[in-house]
């Protein structure tokens, strides 16, 4: 088990699990958590509540604020978790920005569920931008630091996955 701080993302699109699964394997672990929807800017999330998509330049500011982030609790020695959508691979490298170790845990859900699920919640996203994030979404490649799990079951079953996942790489170690 690897003992340097870890920046573990869960990602995917909206409607996914994010948040839950991320924020149930950081207290698995004992890992800091970062809700990454908390760092949009006023001005996306009012983009997101009006059904317009976000563009790159919008997300821009918000995933290096991530990637600060993730950058401070590493240099503190902390590793985290942060649920964040990387739907593109640009995403996702500037993310690893934040340092070595960063690892990408992907959701994968079936449209049909997404719906399901996006029609079941109150958020600033509404279920009309699925279909936006599905066409933005660029699903990690063989020689990204990604690990997919299937997150169509139980909540329970895809953070016993994801940590199974984690582990047979190697990471991450449940910090003292």
């Amino acid at each position: 088990m690897s003992k340097h701080p870890t920046a573990v993302v869960v990602m995917g699109v909206s409607g996914s699990g994010k948040s839950t699964i991320g924020r149930r394997l950081a207290d698995a672990l004992g890992y800091a958590f970062l809700e990454g929807d908390e760092m949009h800017p006023p001005a996306n999330i009012a983009k997101m509540s009006a059904g317009v998509p976000l563009d790159d330049a919008d997300r821009a500011a918000w995933l290096d604020g991530i990637a600060r982030w993730m950058e401070a609790q590493q240099a503190a020695g902390r590793s985290a978790v942060v649920a964040c959508s990387a739907l593109k691979r640009a995403y996702r490298e500037r993310l690893r920005r934040a340092g070595p170790a960063v690892w990408f845990v992907y959701l994968e859900v079936d449209h049909r569920e997404l719906a399901r699920r996006m029609r079941g919640r109150e958020h600033f996203m509404p279920p009309e931008l699925l279909g936006s994030q599905l066409a933005t979404l660029e699903e990690p490649a063989g020689d990204e630091p990604a690990l997919r799990i299937d997150a169509n079951g139980t909540i329970e079953a895809t953070v016993a996955q994801a940590l199974d996942a984690l582990a047979q790489q190697g990471l991450p170690a449940p910090q003292s």
